[in-house]
């Protein structure tokens, strides 16, 4: 197969080509860790004085891992793209392909939700934030998470 013919269909894994040279470029660039904004917010919450581990994996059976995490206090934070995680702001969809794409985000929102609700159940405390918003204000709101985590665990 060349990298201009779609790829075969593997138990439903089918995705279309890109719809241009520069848009596979682009496509292929994209991390799935250290992402800019989680650095910015890694070096906000470092300037706190806030230690963290990172591209944690949270349970044994779970695929899921966490942007930043502490395991001690089951804190587990994820800074979301708006493109891939369907931010109301700011998501767009592709014109290209444009029923895969929905399905795509549309099951990668799903697929948030679930991860959350699984934590959850797991006593996890799980924190959500977006890529445009600003890591001083993520970082500020994850350290009060934290000092009431660690409140709640002495009493």
């Amino acid at each position: 197969m060349t990298r201009n013919e779609p790829q075969a269909r593997v138990a439903g894994s089918y995705r279309p080509p890109a719809s241009s040279a520069s848009v596979r470029s682009r496509m292929s660039q994209q991390r799935s860790k250290d992402t800019a904004p989680e650095v910015e917010v890694r070096k906000a919450l470092h300037a706190r004085g806030v230690r963290f581990r990172t591209d944690v994996k949270l349970e044994p059976d779970m695929r899921t891992r966490a942007d930043i995490a502490w395991r001690g206090m089951k804190l587990a934070v994820f800074v979301d793209g708006c493109f891939w995680h369907g931010c109301t702001e700011h998501a767009t969809r592709p014109a290209a392909n444009r029923e895969w794409w929905a399905n795509k985000l549309d099951a990668n929102i799903a697929r948030d939700r679930r991860t959350d609700a699984a934590l959850q159940e797991r006593g996890w405390t799980v924190r959500r934030y977006w890529e445009h918003e600003a890591p001083s204000a993520i970082a500020e709101d994850i350290v009060t998470t934290i000092e009431r985590l660690r409140t709640a665990q002495r009493h």
